[in-house]
């Protein structure tokens, strides 16, 4: 054969390729930071087994992937907070809500001269997130810290300027634990907060804090470990204090996963258990029963298929907790309710 008849062949095959990626195309999604790094992990290896699937996903907060994937400008988004009923009326045709990891909140903190680790009550927290406690040697942080050398610095409160699933798992602690917060600030994405400064997403607070004396903020657990800052051990419902690690937020996921809601909307911080990690929560992708492009949907319920059971596997290394095996089932069910043809 001619070797320019080898090259045509050649460019002919890469162009069939092409037409089959691109008839296919790429899945795109938005949404919540907390799950971003799985995420990304979980594409790139499902890419891997299955070369026509690409997913891109944009960590654009969970506000913005709700709203991005009601609008149908995105196949599918990501939440950490559960939606609304307001919300899912608002959407443009019916979304579900598919849990796909556990993760856990920690108070961040960058205090030089306290190299032991603190401990935070709720109700303390939300003091502190309130303004009420602006000095880190404050009685009420020292109470819980006893023999703590604690300085009398100023505390810099940060948290997320946008809107956040992340936020939201946050608040709807500390209004579980604290009348004040539920009254004065409540639980939602977006919080008219009553002190501190405002960062753009998880590594816009992580960085902030990291490079702020005093400062005080929350993320989710994997930034905290990659970003190799100190983060506080919580009471729980129990008054246990504990550290947020794979166990514990398995541990505050235990009850949540028999009592679980037919749409999976579930909040389960301030769980029952000794060793429960009380700021912990599911994370969702959101997906239309009825998507407008049926390959693109055959193709996400592949994934989310992989994801639920073998994607499982990669949770721990990330600093996220996999989902319970009753939750699964449930899942994997209800991702029949799909339309995919």
């Amino acid at each position: 054969m001619k070797l320019w008849k080898r090259a045509s062949l050649a460019a002919g095959a890469v162009l069939v390729a092409g037409a089959a990626l691109s008839a296919q195309g790429i899945i795109n999604g938005a949404g919540a930071t907390f799950p971003n790094p799985i995420y990304q992990k979980w594409f790139a290896e499902y890419n891997k087994l299955h070369g026509d699937v690409r997913i891109n996903y944009q960590p654009v907060g969970s506000g913005g992937g709700i709203q991005q994937v009601s609008k149908r400008t995105v196949f599918f988004g990501a939440t950490d907070g559960p939606m609304t009923n307001e919300q899912l009326l608002a959407a443009d045709g019916k979304l579900l809500h598919f849990p796909t990891v556990l993760g856990g909140v920690v108070p961040i903190f960058n205090v030089p001269e306290v190299k032991s680790e603190l401990k935070f009550t709720g109700p303390l927290l939300a003091d502190i997130f309130l303004g009420k406690v602006t000095k880190w040697n404050d009685p009420a942080i020292a109470k819980v810290n006893a023999g703590v050398q604690l300085p009398a610095s100023d505390i810099v409160v940060v948290h997320r300027s946008e809107g956040s699933g992340t936020t939201y798992i946050f608040a709807d602690f500390l209004a579980k634990v604290s009348p004040e917060w539920k009254s004065k600030v409540g639980v939602n994405n977006a919080l008219n907060w009553p002190a501190g400064i405002g960062s753009k997403g998880s590594d816009g607070v992580t960085g902030q804090v990291k490079s702020t004396p005093g400062a005080i903020g929350y993320t989710e657990l994997t930034y905290a470990l990659t970003n190799k800052i100190a983060f506080g051990a919580v009471e729980n419902k129990a008054g246990k204090f504990v550290k947020a690690s794979t166990d514990s937020v398995t541990a505050a996921a235990a009850a949540a996963a028999t009592k679980m809601p037919a749409d999976f909307r579930v909040s389960i911080t301030n769980a029952e258990g000794d060793a429960a990690y009380p700021i912990a929560s599911f994370t969702w992708l959101l997906l239309y029963e009825s998507p407008a492009d049926k390959a693109q949907a055959k193709s996400m319920v592949g994934f989310m298929n992989w994801a639920l059971t073998d994607g499982q596997k990669f949770a721990p290394e990330m600093g996220y907790a996999p989902l319970p095996k009753a939750v699964v089932d449930l899942e994997l069910k209800a991702l029949e309710k799909i339309k995919t043809q």
